[in-house]
């Protein structure tokens, strides 16, 4: 089995975003491998926790998403030396948006987060499940507890 050679880190920006950027980082470091960042934008904006409460509800939803989205990402590229040309800003389905960065860019290993949801949650659809059976590459989960 040869090493990862492009690691893709998918975050969403909610509390535990650390513990998955950590793992993903520890990962390319280990097998020196070239490390990216993708968020995506959810094309169907509903209020988002992970992005603050300070968006004034009287702007473009969405052009304001995408700034904030834009500045975390800044943030979190700068904290892991991370450059430009390794991250990815989309807008629209995040599963789908993240296989589709990730082919494109001869990915070989994905790292996102999930909350190993149940039920009715599961039914409606999880990033990381759409992720892991749709990528061409492999996708480590990195399991979060709700606590």
């Amino acid at each position: 089995m040869k090493n990862y050679e492009h690691i893709l880190l998918a975050v969403d920006f909610f509390e535990h975003c650390e513990a998955v950027t950590n793992r993903a980082r520890d990962l390319a470091t280990t097998y020196q491998a070239n490390f990216s960042i993708i968020h995506v934008v959810d094309s169907v904006p509903i209020i988002d926790a992970g992005y603050g409460a300070d968006i004034p509800f009287n702007m473009d939803l969405t052009t304001e998403l995408m700034a904030e989205a834009k500045k975390r990402l800044g943030k979190l590229a700068q904290k892991l030396d991370v450059t430009e040309d390794n991250l990815w800003l989309e807008m629209g389905s995040p599963k789908t948006e993240i296989v589709r960065v990730a082919k494109e860019n001869k990915v070989d290993l994905i790292v996102l987060g999930s909350h190993g949801r149940h039920g009715l949650a599961l039914i409606l659809g999880s990033t990381a499940n759409g992720v892991l059976h749709h990528a061409d590459c492999d996708v480590l989960a990195v399991r979060l507890r709700d606590d």
